[in-house]
């Protein structure tokens, strides 16, 4: 958890360190990243520095295609957590990305009744504030 100069501690923002810089400085470039492991060859997301499959080292960034499909999600109606409150109702997803890893996300610029698990999937960024911009997913445009 961040907090900000006023007096609201914010929920949203991810405490970058080191070894994850790399992943919000891309982001903030609109470019998502992942980690791929030299070993097995697997890619996994959320950034670690060992390979969670075969728990090799040697680990290293690969800019991803920005493309998923959706694997579940769930509208959020009541979030008491700053500053979610203010953003009721939006849409907590799990999506599949096209290099392999399952990622936490949120859809956004699409309605409740349009989404479909398996829906084509694209990345985009928000910027929260305070210098961090993070992925979300919008139905895909082009294929």
């Amino acid at each position: 958890m961040s907090t900000s100069s006023s007096a609201s501690p914010r929920f949203d923002l991810p405490e970058a360190d080191a070894f994850t810089r790399p992943y919000w400085d891309a982001a903030a470039e609109g470019q998502l990243l992942i980690r791929r492991c030299g070993r097995c060859g697997e890619a996994h997301h959320y950034p670690r520095e060992f390979c969670p499959h075969c728990w090799s080292e040697d680990v290293t960034w690969q800019r991803a295609s920005g493309h998923a499909t959706l694997y579940t999600w769930s509208v959020v109606h009541r979030n008491d957590l700053p500053p979610f409150g203010t953003r009721v109702p939006y849409v907590a997803a799990v999506v599949d990305l096209a290099e392999g890893p399952r990622m936490m996300t949120e859809i956004v610029d699409c309605e409740e009744g349009e989404l479909r698990i398996g829906m084509a999937l694209e990345a985009g960024f928000r910027d929260v504030g305070e210098g961090t911009v993070v992925p979300v997913f919008r139905p895909r445009t082009a294929p």
